[in-house]
């Protein structure tokens, strides 16, 4: 059997490859060569990168094999997560495995700005020798402003307390309580521009934090003050600062991000107040392994047909051992309620998990019986991932419930819906035993107990002697032996729903043939292999 193909775009850290075990096949290109790239993707299941490769929809539609995209670090710039999520493709990163790496570099900025450390080295260096000239200013007792208090940002507020420095930070996704957790004082923007001695931002890059601190934030500044960005280029406006650095406004500024990179041309370059360097936040030999090794450790998951539960594209919560044991069957009741469906798709779908199940976060089995429904129905590949989109974009109205409540069972999991004709369908099943077997538990109104199996015969007519006979005539003729049969009915003599399964398929002629003979106003067969 082939190995399933990983495609390395960059150059990764020997630990990621070594992370990656000897279950695949490693490949390798210079994602930054796009014809390069497009032609090495389409053979692969994994895609890994960095920040150089730029994964967008037409890579993805080159790679219709491709599974995962993982990111060997934070930032998703580079990656179309939507685009990926429309194709079901997983996309993971690691969030946490600079933030220590990123917060000392910040850190070091701050330092190096109060104290002109790398101009003084490029000075001696030169041959001169010219303490007078920088003069630098203590840490101690100044007031650091933080920008995003998230993961980087604590731990840079942290550190620098430590050099006695009072912190007053601004985030808005926070409310004073935590600032005030994190050992910093919360304040509006405004106040933190107009009072802070050195101010550090520490935000994700997206259309509300692009210029967050620009022309008209760097005049309310505080006179003297020293910014630093190692967080994302775009955020601290660069011609803006430029010109607030020659006014004087601005002490100095430490970037380790551009708003274009690779970047080697810029007006601060020419400014000796200005400490740069080339986004080197993450690139530490520990950072990078920490990185490496946690999204190899998500493509193994995901080529082992694992959901990656804590990719950013699905948002479905950690899947526990119990609710993992419930996907097949979720899954499998989509496919048999599409099946009775005969193949169309409802105006409105209702997916309902009950029982003890419920103290786990179950949000994953929505995903699973939606792409039950959906598989089959149209000409895209429907995954865990991009399922729940797909779906709203093809039903009307879907939505989801949970209960504790369960009578009859300790868990089942119910897929309803109503077709565009109003015909109601539904479809409910339990998973049983040592083996976690899944049962059928119930087709519409009728209670069937019955073990789900790849081939399954649904019929439904009105009861009256002989029925069950003419069926078992009429397959056995055609050489397709039943393995088991339910039958079950609400009032005697009113409609009934027999539900079979069978050791072989069932043309299509010889189920209109049990349905002729038996006046069935339904009949469906049901091949989960297909």
């Amino acid at each position: 059997m082939n190995k399933p193909v990983v495609l390395l775009a960059e150059d990764l850290a020997t630990a990621t490859v070594d992370a990656l075990g000897p279950g695949v096949e490693v490949r390798r290109c210079d994602g930054a060569d796009r014809a390069a790239l497009l032609a090495a993707v389409g053979g692969a299941d994994a895609l890994l990168v960095r920040s150089a490769t730029r994964v967008d929809a037409e890579v993805l539609a080159a790679a219709p094999r491709l599974r995962i995209v993982a990111r060997a670090g934070v930032g998703l710039d580079n990656v179309d997560v939507e685009a990926a999520t429309r194709a079901g493709v997983t996309v993971v990163n690691a969030p946490t495995s600079n933030t220590v790496t990123a917060a000392e570099l910040a850190c070091g900025l701050i330092i190096s700005l109060a104290r002109h450390i790398p101009q003084a080295d490029a000075s001696l260096r030169a041959g001169e020798w010219r303490r007078s000239r920088y003069v630098g200013v203590e840490l101690a007792g100044k007031t650091l402003g933080v920008v995003g208090l998230g993961r980087i940002g604590k731990l840079v507020a942290r550190r620098m307390a430590a050099f006695d420095m009072r912190v007053v930070a601004h985030d808005p996704n926070l409310s004073a309580h935590q600032v005030e957790q994190a050992g910093a004082e919360p304040v509006p923007l405004d106040t933190l521009l107009e009072t802070a001695d050195f101010i550090t931002v520490h935000l994700p890059r997206t259309p509300e934090t692009i210029g967050l601190i620009g022309r008209d934030e760097l005049r309310r500044v505080k006179p003297g003050v020293r910014i630093v960005n190692a967080a994302r280029g775009g955020i601290v406006d660069e011609q803006a600062l430029a010109e607030a650095l020659r006014e004087g406004r601005v002490a100095g500024a430490g970037l380790d991000v551009f708003a274009v990179e690779p970047c080697t041309d810029s007006p601060l370059f020419a400014l000796d107040s200005v400490v740069v360097t080339p986004h080197l936040g993450a690139s530490t030999v520990e950072a990078q392994d920490k990185a490496g090794i946690a999204v190899a450790h998500a493509v193994r998951r995901a080529l082992a047909g694992e959901l990656v539960a804590d990719a950013v594209n699905v948002h479905g919560g950690a899947v526990t051992e119990e609710v993992g044991r419930l996907l097949p069957l979720a899954e499998n009741l989509g496919r048999i309620f599409t099946a009775l469906a005969g193949g169309l798709l409802p105006a409105g779908l209702h997916v309902e998990v009950r029982g003890e199940i419920t103290r786990h976060d179950v949000a994953v089995l929505e995903r699973a019986a939606l792409k039950g429904v959906l598989t089959g129905t149209g000409d895209a590949t429907i995954t865990l991932v991009n399922s729940p989109l797909l779906a709203r974009e093809r039903i009307r109205d879907v939505w989801f419930t949970t209960s504790s409540e369960c009578t009859h069972h300790r868990d089942v999991v119910t897929v309803r819906g109503t077709l565009p004709d109003g015909r109601e369908v539904g479809v409910s099943g339990t998973s049983t035993g040592p083996r976690h077997v899944g049962k059928l538990v119930g087709i519409g109104d009728y209670d069937i107990e019955l073990g789900i199996t790849d081939r399954m015969v649904f019929l439904r007519y009105k009861d009256m002697p002989g029925m069950i006979g003419t069926i078992g005539r009429i397959l056995g003729e055609a050489g397709i032996n039943i393995a088991v049969m339910q039958v079950a009915r609400i009032t005697e003599g009113g409609e009934a729903a027999v539900a079979l399964t069978v050791d072989n398929a069932v043309p299509a002629a010889v189920l209109d043939a049990v349905g002729e003979a038996i006046g069935a106003g339904s009949a469906h067969f049901v091949d989960l292999t297909a």
